[in-house]
């Protein structure tokens, strides 16, 4: 079977569905099936012409709004780049992992079957950092996507059932969405044995403020003022690095952290540290705690999302309500104080990350929607 993996972002992206698509088309190929990648590259802005319809909705009540004239335009210079790098492409299958590549795939190859996943929720992000509010233009525009997706798809994906659920009012048939969750190739974590005389803490995002770093710094300085050590490792780089580190003077907070700023393979680096803490707002999966949980590290994370369906409290790590700096800061003062009960969590984290989240399973699971795809059309 000949099946191309349409992203949105390129493979070489750090982080969640970029970086992991790679390793599935590397298992395929072991077993002889043909596999493409195809991404909009960075520099295609601003290309796409064409006229841009769906079936379910008129785009014409939203157009003028910045943020719904981006998309569209977006839309046009997939498009536009779809046909100048796809000569008379002959696929048995396209799976998108975004919903722009989904529709534009369906639009120029309409007779190739189309199964889609999707990750997580464009219009929840801007709402969480800010640039939008719940019934609003933006808002009322995106969520209808949903509906459109699933019109045109042939098979829905999701990587959570917390994401199904809320997708659910926006569709019309959810229990059909098949959820299947984020799987990572155990060969690249290499748990290390090592003794740090101070936990070190780790948190590996893209600074944005739907991450809840404002909330972990405030823990931080509060573990800090109970006279716990540690220091903190912030891996990733964002709009709000530089609101973060003028938070983290602010809070007496600056020669106990280290910002990294952006790593590729932030894998490599993670094995070495004690503890792995993200206090998200919201997460659809939340890759990064299944990564550090194969890397050994205990996890803190907040009961939203993803993340509470990754974690069960007091087993395999720690869950706190989001928004919460003082039920977070307790939470780390656990972890931090008491080696053998972070061991624990940690070795529990291993054992269902290696069980539930290998990519082994994923490949499987994948193998069957393919197959039952083609049988259809066929």
């Amino acid at each position: 079977m000949n099946i191309l993996q349409a992203l949105f972002f390129p493979p070489e992206q750090p982080g969640g569905v970029s970086s992991m698509i790679p390793y599935i088309q590397d298992r395929f190929k072991k077993v002889g099936w043909q596999m493409e990648l195809f991404s909009l590259p960075k520099r295609v802005r601003g290309k796409g012409q064409e006229e841009v319809v769906f079936d379910t909705f008129d785009i014409t009540p939203y157009i003028g709004n910045p943020i719904v004239d981006k998309y569209l335009q977006t839309y046009r210079d997939y498009v536009w780049w779809t046909r100048m790098r796809l000569k008379n492409p002959s696929y048995d299958l396209i799976h998108a992992h975004h919903p722009i590549a989904a529709l534009v795939m369906k639009q120029l190859y309409p007779d190739t079957p189309l199964a889609v996943t999707i990750h997580s929720s464009y219009e929840r992000e801007l709402m969480l950092n800010g640039r939008i509010t719940e019934g609003s233009i933006e808002h009322k525009f995106l969520t209808s996507i949903y509906g459109e997706l699933e019109q045109k798809a042939d098979r829905l994906l999701t990587v959570s059932e917390s994401f199904r659920q809320y997708m659910a009012p926006y569709l019309k048939h959810p229990d059909e969405v098949k959820v299947i969750p984020n799987g990572f190739d155990e060969k690249r974590f290499k748990p290390s044995a090592h003794e740090n005389a101070v936990p070190q803490l780790i948190t590996v995002c893209r600074l944005v403020p739907a991450k809840g770093l404002d909330i972990l710094l405030h823990a931080c300085a509060e573990l800090k003022r109970r006279g716990h050590p540690f220091v903190l490792h912030i891996i990733g780089d964002g709009p709000i690095r530089k609101e973060l580190e003028e938070l983290a003077v602010e809070l007496n907070l600056y020669d106990d952290i280290i910002f990294y700023g952006y790593m590729l393979h932030p894998e490599e680096f993670m094995p070495f540290f004690d503890i792995f803490v993200l206090p998200s707002r919201a997460e659809a999966f939340g890759s990064v705690f299944a990564e550090a949980a194969l890397c050994w590290l205990a996890l803190v994370g907040t009961n939203v999302g993803g993340i509470a369906e990754q974690i069960q409290d007091g087993v395999n790590g720690l869950l706190v309500p989001p928004e919460d700096p003082i039920a977070l800061s307790d939470a780390l003062e656990k972890v931090v104080t008491d080696p053998t009960y972070r061991y624990q969590l940690a070795r529990s984290g291993w054992d269902k990350a290696k069980k539930v989240y290998s990519l082994t399973r994923v490949i499987s699971e994948l193998k069957k929607v393919y197959q039952s795809l083609k049988e259809v059309e066929g």
